[in-house]
Formats: structure tokens, C-alpha cells, sequence
């Protein structure tokens, strides 16, 4: 599920988990420590629902958090301060992450054939 990708209305949190690649306990966790940021919509049976929007922030998140090694604290501040910097260098990760899976593969079908 990429940008590209994020087409529905609400996600439940067991697809955003698969997504993000991240257990639910942690979402859960992000939930309470971003409450301005990530605020799911909830069903009568309590199940989080999140938009797209809320799952751009948590990849801002996981970026933040997991990438760059900040702290909760920080993660904050830059969230507060500047998210569409932020935005856009998840973005940029993604596609060159992208561009390298691609240029593997690329790679193997060309060693196959030697």
C-alpha cells in the first residue's frame, strides 16, 4: 500500500499494522503519545479506524522514531513544526527505496542470464 495506494475511506489498524509494518500494540502506543497528530475514528465494537492522512502521520512516525532515532519528544516538536519537510522526506525514502528494489531485480535478471 503505497501513497498511491491509500485509496479508501478508513483503514482498519490491523491493515495499517501490515502497512507499516509495525505491531498494533504500537499504534495503539503512538495513540496516546500523538494525540493531536493520530485520533482514529472508533466503531460501536471499539475498532480503530484510521484515514489516509492518519496513516501519513504514522509513517511520519515510524520515520522519525525508527529512522532518524528520535525521541518521542522531539518527534513531536518536529511534527508541530515542520511536517510537510517531513512528508516530504518519507516521500523521497519511499521512492528510492523503491528505485533500489527495481535495480535488485534488475540486477538478478540480468546475472541470470550470463
Amino acid at each position: 500500500m503505497e501513497n498511491n495506494e491509500l485509496s479508501k475511506v478508513y483503514y482498519r489498524i490491523r491493515e495499517v499494522s501490515q502497512f507499516l509494518d509495525l505491531p498494533a500494540s504500537t499504534l495503539r502506543y503512538w495513540e496516546k503519545e500523538f494525540p493531536q497528530q493520530v485520533k482514529p475514528m472508533r466503531n460501536s465494537g471499539n475498532t480503530r479506524y484510521y484515514t489516509p492522512e492518519q496513516v501519513e502521520t504514522l509513517k511520519m512516525i515510524k520515520y522519525l522514531l525508527h529512522t532518524r532515532g528520535m525521541k518521542i519528544d522531539a518527534v513531536r516538536q518536529e511534527l508541530r513544526g515542520n511536517p510537510r519537510n517531513v512528508s516530504r522526506r518519507v516521500e523521497i525514502i519511499e521512492k528510492l527505496t523503491d528505485i533500489r528494489t527495481q535495480l535488485k531485480s534488475i540486477l538478478a535478471a540480468l546475472d541470470k542470464r550470463r
